[in-house]
């Protein structure tokens, strides 16, 4: 459009230069057009809003709680709580991807509707997991509401803090393991044991996800 307008509208094509000031059609057209399209916008992005608010038709509830640097999970209907770091490039196993790999992963059921409330210790964070389309910013002081469904099919999920909150940003990720619903079931009763909350906070967990594999 650019070259067109420079070739089309040159000074030696057009020596006598137009003495138009306005156009009243064209005025009402780019106003007119635009108010429709976001009108058009609109209406689907407010249905996609509410429906994104409907926390309230999920199966269980996960605490995500974002600190420098690294995350908290708290299973609050189960009583269990604990942190998650991530695995440095020298403890990597084969197969386990550098800067997303977390010594202790949020564990969830397949197939399963979750809730997510959200929030922050420190500066703000972000809780980003493409793969379950969810990102929501993570708050000192406020909890923000998401939920994700866990499709059917045991695997794992990656995401990342996206949101930059000092010094160690890049190296807080999230690793979102889905397990069948029994090995869940064995997963949860030995982390009732191990990551037992108390009044004082989370107790050190130890290695659970091997005697599930």
């Amino acid at each position: 459009m650019l070259i067109y307008v420079g070739v089309r509208f040159r000074a030696s094509r057009n020596p006598n230069p137009t003495k138009t000031s306005h156009h009243a059609v064209i005025e009402i057209l780019w106003t007119v057009i635009p108010v429709l399209i976001l009108v058009g916008i609109a209406v689907p992005s407010f249905r996609l809003l509410y429906y994104m608010d409907r926390t309230n038709e999920t199966d269980m509830v996960i605490k995500v709680t974002g600190n420098q640097w690294y995350w908290n999970y708290t299973y609050p209907d189960e009583g269990i709580t604990f942190d998650s770091y991530m695995v440095d490039e020298a403890d990597l196993k084969p197969g386990q991807p550098r800067l997303l790999t977390v010594d202790y992963p949020m564990v969830v059921p397949e197939g399963t509707r979750i809730k997510l409330l959200i929030t922050g210790n420190d500066v703000m964070h972000s809780f980003f997991v493409p793969s379950l389309a969810v990102q929501i910013y993570a708050f000192i002081g406020r909890t923000n509401e998401a939920w994700i469904d866990v499709p059917v099919g045991s695997q794992t999920y990656y995401g990342q803090c996206n949101q930059i909150c000092g010094v160690n940003h890049a190296y807080m990720p999230i690793e979102v393991k889905a397990l069948p619903k029994a090995e869940y079931a064995a997963w949860l009763a030995k982390a009732k044991k191990e990551f037992a909350s108390n009044d004082i906070g989370p107790v050190q967990p130890e290695v659970i996800l091997a005697s599930v594999k």
